[in-house]
């Protein structure tokens, strides 16, 4: 078990075993492409049930592609911000009801709360990262449903909106990473 001496060097350790976060950014944004693709294709019960199996996936394909990109270490145990990390994730999950409650009353509004409990969970981010773009990330989300909602988009277009938010920042998380890495 890794002694850590300070939340510095918990972060240091959590940007380099998951690439600053940007893999798990850029999976996130490809599982909302494929269910803005499932939208054309599917009812909106199927496309809801895309977004959430494809949720499930992003951390483990997140982390098959950080062993592509060649991160190869696991991180080590006992980092205190892994705790962090994990609380993030239940609370996630367990709002997911309440964003599926939103779809008795329109199918794009569960959509929308899955963009509100994402956009909220990217703040944590900050902290687990060391880096403040996570609170762009998550205002530009909460902000984009806001519109999104009242300008009453389809389920396409919230799909399609966020799948850019999130593979925009994802890149330029992943080019920081990589510059930060070999700079």
């Amino acid at each position: 078990m890794h002694n850590y001496s300070g939340i510095k060097e918990a972060q240091a350790q959590m940007r380099k075993y998951y690439a600053g976060g940007a893999t798990g950014v850029l999976v996130s944004g490809a599982v909302w492409l494929l269910c803005a693709i499932a939208s054309t294709l599917y009812p909106p019960k199927q496309t809801m049930w895309v977004l959430l199996i494809g949720g499930a996936l992003i951390h483990p394909v997140s982390i098959l592609l950080g062993k592509l990109m060649g991160i190869k270490d696991k991180q080590p145990a006992g980092n205190p911000l892994a705790r962090l990390a994990m609380e993030g994730t239940l609370f996630m999950i367990f709002c997911i009801p309440l964003a599926y409650g939103y779809a008795s009353q329109h199918a794009e509004w569960f959509f929308l709360g899955i963009m509100l409990i994402i956009g909220g969970r990217y703040l944590t981010f900050s902290t687990l990262y060391g880096n403040n773009i996570y609170w762009l990330l998550g205002f530009a989300i909460v902000t984009a449903s806001y519109i999104l909602f009242k300008s009453r988009a389809s389920i396409i277009v919230i799909a399609l909106t966020m799948s850019i938010i999130e593979t925009c920042l994802g890149l330029f998380i992943l080019i920081n990473y990589k510059k930060n890495k070999t700079g």
